[in-house]
């Protein structure tokens, strides 16, 4: 009775039968959320994009792909093998765009529409005509509003300290149809923006977040303001298939940034390689601006290749935290070139182990800055001579196989 029972369940198939037949009731592939980025040019999608995923502008720009002849799709991490899509329609409040065929084509694949305004824009009628559409084909889709660009009502001010958007009671949901002002008195311009919008919005969105997402040279205390707040109410309006991939983002996030770096490490052994070269020449101080154009040429590299911009304020926090102490070595090694092969060797190995060092910190400064935060001089310091360790450490073991 026994063995017939495990024939009928099954159990007595080979176990690679039993495995293609679990696998035959499972989908081809996990379900991939969908998120519909509904708004204007210049209204935020990207900057919304770039905090879920961390990925650079340049990567997300260079990833969307068309969709329909007015919008762009974008798989992350990438379009063979998804955790998330981000539908975005371009046209909004262009001459001449109709949503009809970007309604039709996004109604049914979408998980959630991502309305996103900035808080001090009002000439919304392009926003709204579609969403009211999508809104009475499709009732049960939920929507959520991103108001973003806080900052454009307190102009050459830092973000409200204590965050007024914070839920005093810890068991609030993230989702709400309304934003508490009362402890928005010190900000009134944001504050009457923030109930127009309510007003405007209230019978066509499941939830209102708002949000600030700037880049680290903006000079914002907080680039990432309202971020996981965001990040919560997409989860709690996700159906419960979806959430695990948002969950997860977090950990891949830090998987890219790992691959970035690992990316990054050929790059870095090949100008710390040209640093020691410029270092060997036998004539005493003439390598120190070689070396240091070197380290500055890598620092644009590295920051391209992570998606940073590079201005005179970063560049000279990236290469302050070594030139001083590098210089100053060099200069008192320089003499040593007259020995032929010893001041050589000296200055070679604190070429290397400098730049390398510097090029290991640029990636830890950068990572942090697609983050969302921005390292203090201090903070950077600190890392830097961890790096020079180990890059000290490694000219050595190449010097111990090379002898």
């Amino acid at each position: 009775m026994l063995v017939r029972l495990k024939t009928w369940l099954g159990w007595n198939r080979p176990k690679s039968d039993r495995l293609k037949a679990a696998q035959a009731v499972l989908p081809e592939k996990p379900p991939v959320p969908v998120f519909w980025l509904l708004g204007k040019t210049g209204s935020g999608k990207t900057s919304i994009v770039r905090y879920l995923t961390g990925a650079s502008t340049a990567e997300i720009g260079n990833g969307y792909q068309p969709q329909t002849k007015t919008s762009l799709k974008y798989d992350f991490p990438s379009a063979n093998d998804p955790i998330v899509r981000f539908l975005d329609t371009r046209g909004l409040g262009e001459s001449g765009y109709h949503p009809e065929a970007d309604i039709t084509a996004f109604n049914a694949q979408t998980h959630v529409v991502v309305v996103v305004v900035r808080v001090m824009d009002h000439a919304l009628e392009d926003v709204l005509g579609p969403l009211r559409s999508l809104r009475k084909l499709r009732p049960s889709l939920p929507i959520l509003l991103a108001l973003t660009c806080l900052h454009e009502a307190y102009p050459r001010e830092q973000h409200p300290d204590p965050d007024p958007f914070s839920p005093t009671d810890p068991a609030a949901t993230s989702v709400s149809r309304s934003v508490d002002l009362s402890r928005l008195e010190a900000h009134p311009d944001l504050s009457r923006s923030l109930v127009e919008q309510q007003q405007r919005f209230e019978t066509l969105v499941d939830g209102i977040v708002p949000l600030d997402l700037t880049r680290p040279e903006e000079g914002f205390a907080n680039p990432n303001f309202g971020g996981s707040r965001f990040e919560s109410a997409l989860i709690e309006l996700l159906p419960a298939a979806y959430r695990q991939s948002i969950l997860y983002l977090d950990e891949l996030r830090n998987s890219l940034r790992d691959l970035n770096e690992k990316r990054a490490t050929p790059v870095i052994l090949a100008y710390s390689s040209l640093a020691a070269t410029a270092a060997a020449v036998p004539i005493p101080w003439i390598d120190i601006p070689a070396v240091m154009s070197l380290q500055t040429r890598l620092i644009y590299v590295l920051a391209d290749q992570y998606g940073q911009q590079m201005n005179v304020g970063v560049l000279t926090k990236m290469v302050g935290a070594a030139a001083g102490q590098m210089a100053l070595r060099f200069a008192v090694k320089a003499p040593l070139k007259l020995i032929p092969i010893l001041g050589q060797t000296a200055n070679s190995a604190l070429a290397f182990a400098y730049t390398f060092s510097l090029g290991k910190a640029c990636c830890w400064y950068f990572g942090e800055c697609q983050r969302g935060h921005t390292p203090s001089p201090e903070e950077l310091k600190v890392v830097w001579g961890e790096k020079l360790q180990q890059a000290t450490e490694r000219w050595k073991r190449h010097r111990e196989q090379n002898t």
